[in-house]
């Protein structure tokens, strides 16, 4: 009798991934946010999320290639999923409720886009009910919760909306009032937290910012430098070294804020120093107005005053028409009757220094392209304005203690054209860095465009030095 083949023991099949779990898992507890999003931390990137999630407020400094932004992600993730939703509950009133909206802000867009929004994608892609817009570089969670990346060049954007929480990377080179006029307001009624992350360059207002954190109990300050970090081998960090000019090196991966920033006309310490000074009590030095006119956009008309060392006030306007802003002047020369008065008459201000000509005013048009009084030192009027303040700012110059003025004062390079006489760095090429138009420190320059006597009348350049008035 035949023998009846043996069956053959069916192949095993491989093993299908179980789905993600759905929202009722996740929203129930049953599923833990930080399980699902499977992320690997080094040492410091753990610390840093511990304390984030602890801290309402935090300054976050370290090296170039070290993973801030990917702890930035993974913060704003885990919030909008719900993980630190604790954090929302406690005294005080109650906040109002509406969908939770968290936003990565970088200077330009496309930068946020560059550094972020990849990372982002990565992490959700194991989340279920997920709702990428391409567009608007946006992603929707099952919960209503949005993360949103945006750019800060055109801060009046983000006016209006709502947040529980930011992340601001690189906010020195973000329009000097972002933080303080745009963002920080729109995380009032839902009590959000914000993050500001980034590497030196300088002391500037992401150093103060550090300096803040370091100051008050309920913020984070972290400074994570390349041989704290273990990020960089050591073999690439002796190479960088070597390659690198030390300042910039230092800046970049040692993380320290007084490296010199070689390109910077004006340095830190200076304003700093300037904006310390007490007010000398006897002060009969004439007084002089400087109006820089807005051109376009989010530039700032502004109006300052200076008597002699001592930089007395400062009116700044937004979206102000020239007729306005002539008005503006002639009420100031009225009030105050200034010795001289020095309107920017490069494009619009040219209209508001022939109105006010029209009504009477004895004012001086200033083209700051045009030639330099030292013509061989300097390569047009700006740069010669621009020394001369820096002198005064040496010699005992006292400034306002204002964060825009300070941001302005330190924004500009600067450089040598072919014949070696001195470039200040324009308005155009600032904001093709990403910064403001230094509308506040333009309008302190030119109070030294000319030498202002006791005397009525205005004197020719060559005829006295500036600081001969403090006597």
């Amino acid at each position: 009798m035949p023998k009846t083949p043996a069956k053959s023991s069916p192949t095993p099949l491989a093993p299908t991934p179980a789905p993600p779990p759905g929202p009722a898992a996740l929203s129930s507890g049953r599923t833990s946010p930080a399980s699902l999003l499977k992320y690997a931390l080094r040492p410091w990137q753990a610390q840093v999320l511990k304390e984030l999630a602890a801290h309402r407020f935090a300054v976050v400094v370290a090296h170039r290639r070290a993973g801030k932004t990917e702890v930035m992600i993974l913060r704003m993730l885990l919030s909008a999923m719900g993980a630190d939703a604790a954090a929302d509950s406690g005294p005080g009133p109650a906040i109002i409720k509406h969908p939770r909206c968290f936003g990565y802000i970088a200077p330009f867009l496309n930068q946020a886009r560059a550094v972020a929004w990849g990372r982002l994608k990565y992490y959700c892609r194991a989340l279920p009910d997920i709702r990428v817009n391409e567009t608007e570089a946006s992603v929707t969670l099952w919960n209503g919760a949005v993360i949103r990346l945006f750019g800060a060049d055109y801060p009046d954007r983000l006016r209006g909306l709502g947040f529980n929480g930011v992340v601001l990377d690189e906010v020195a080179q973000m329009k000097p009032d972002t933080w303080s006029a745009v963002v920080r307001p729109a995380l009032s009624d839902c009590r959000g937290w914000a993050v500001f992350i980034g590497t030196p360059k300088g002391q500037n207002v992401f150093y103060e910012l550090y300096q803040e954190a370091l100051a008050k109990d309920d913020w984070f300050a972290g400074l994570y430098p390349a041989d704290q970090t273990g990020v960089i081998p050591p073999e690439e960090t002796a190479a960088l070294k070597t390659d690198m000019p030390p300042d910039l090196y230092l800046q970049e991966y040692a993380c320290d804020f007084t490296a010199a920033n070689v390109d910077n006309f004006i340095d830190f310490t200076l304003v700093q120093e300037a904006a310390g000074r007490q007010i000398p009590v006897h002060n009969p030095a004439p007084l002089v107005l400087g109006l820089d006119v807005a051109r376009f956009g989010d530039d700032r008309t502004v109006l300052v005053w200076r008597r002699g060392r001592v930089l007395e006030d400062i009116i700044i306007r937004r979206g102000q028409d020239l007729m306005r802003t002539a008005a503006l002047a002639a009420e100031a020369i009225d009030q105050h009757q200034p010795r001289a008065v020095f309107v920017d008459a490069v494009g619009l201000g040219a209209g508001v220094a022939d109105r006010l000509d029209q009504l009477g005013y004895r004012v001086m048009g200033v083209n700051s392209g045009a030639r330099a009084a030292n013509r061989a030192r300097f390569a047009n009027l700006k740069a010669e304005m621009w020394s001369k303040m820096r002198d005064w700012l040496a010699r005992g110059g006292v400034i306002l203690d204002h964060l825009e003025l300070k941001s302005d004062l330190l924004a500009p390079r600067y450089d040598f054209d072919a014949q070696g006489r001195l470039r200040i760095e324009s308005k155009d090429d600032l904001k093709a860095r990403g910064l403001a138009s230094t509308d506040l420190a333009d309008a302190l320059a030119l109070t030294f465009a000319q030498p202002v006597a006791l005397e009525p009348e205005f004197l020719p350049v060559q005829a006295m030095d500036e600081f001969n008035i403090w006597r």
